[in-house]
């Protein structure tokens, strides 16, 4: 049903790159390509190599390098006249700035990528940016606003055959459920995510099927042993690759399979690691979900009433800023946890 995953981000030149390559090895190859196609004055190779490489400059983590790069494959796309190709840097930009905790910059690119994807014809750019589009809303909380895009983009992708693309939707399916507390049918769909990225050779979705699987086990059936297989098993992948993102999000969810056995002491550490990692990467979502871990971890080895009130405080000021809906209700949950609401609303 399903063919081999592929990753039509990596255009022009690089399309022998699979959905495996190493992040390094892309930056390496889209560089190159990148520096002859300028050279050679050919703007559309240009665009097509300068997309790989603020790719890999994005999920490495290098937000200042990947901003630059996103913007210049847009430019050489438009001077070539390639529609296509603005769209799929306008879908790097606006993929880079949810990243960044920018959600109404995210919607503004990814909203005109879509369009520009569907003038120039291409199906496949403008399906990602509905997803990005979807995604969005979904991280800031509003599941009732994007799930029927989610549903849609799903049914697109099955009828299509894109196991990529139908893995992506299965899991952002699988965690609105399991946000709004449905385990099963969560734990359903990242089950059959996982099994479509296997089959079809998607690593980095398979890797995130396995965490949402982990966060489950753990949560519904306080198996933490397992959890923690699933997690190391999905690390791997994350090493190999150089997945940064989806590594430092591995290592909070780790903190958080500690956290709920009562292993707190080694919680902390996992947290505190995440939260360097997420601070490097300037990605404001995973530092906030790992500043918060690391809050109740604290306040449960004996951290002053006081202090645990003021941090809670602050992350709720933070992410009431940001627009993360679902974490502002996580950081309430913890408040009442440990008796310091009234304290932050006095």
């Amino acid at each position: 049903m399903y063919g081999k995953a592929f990753a039509p981000e990596y255009q022009g030149a690089l399309t022998t790159l699979s959905v495996n390559s190493s992040l390094d090895e892309v930056l390496a190859a889209g560089t190159e390509q990148l520096r002859a196609a300028e050279q050679a004055g050919r703007h559309g190779e240009a665009a097509r190599s300068g997309l790989a490489v603020a790719e890999a400059q994005r999920r490495l983590g290098r937000v200042a390098d990947a901003d630059l790069a996103w913007k210049a494959s847009y430019r050489a796309a438009r001077r070539a006249g390639d529609t296509a190709g603005m769209a799929w840097a306008l879908w790097s930009g606006g993929t880079l700035a949810r990243q960044r905790g920018g959600f109404a910059l995210a919607r503004r690119l990814l909203g005109l990528a879509a369009e520009l994807g569907e003038r120039g014809g291409d199906v496949v750019v403008r399906g990602y940016s509905l997803a990005g589009l979807a995604e969005t809303g979904r991280i800031q909380g509003d599941y009732e606003a994007v799930g029927r895009l989610h549903e849609q983009l799903l049914a697109e992708a099955r009828r299509r055959g894109e196991a990529r693309h139908t893995v992506w939707a299965l899991s952002g399916i699988a965690q609105m459920h399991r946000n709004t507390g449905s385990y099963d049918t969560a734990f359903a769909m990242f089950e059959e995510a996982a099994q479509i990225a296997a089959g079809a050779d998607d690593r980095r979705g398979h890797a995130w099927a396995l965490r949402g699987l982990a966060d489950l086990v753990s949560v519904r059936d306080g198996d933490s042993e397992r959890a923690l297989a699933l997690l190391s098993e999905a690390e791997t992948t994350c090493r190999e690759m150089n997945l940064s993102s989806a590594l430092a999000y591995n290592h909070k969810m780790r903190g958080n399979v500690y956290y709920r056995a009562g292993r707190y002491s080694e919680a902390r550490g996992l947290y505190e690691q995440a939260l360097a990692e997420f601070r490097a990467m300037s990605e404001p979502r995973g530092e906030a979900l790992a500043r918060l871990g690391l809050a109740k971890t604290l306040a449960r080895l004996g951290r002053d009433r006081a202090e645990t009130a003021a941090e809670l405080d602050d992350l709720a000021r933070v992410l009431e800023r940001t627009g993360l809906r679902h974490a502002q209700e996580m950081v309430t949950r913890a408040q009442d946890e440990f008796g310091v609401r009234a304290e932050a609303v006095r």
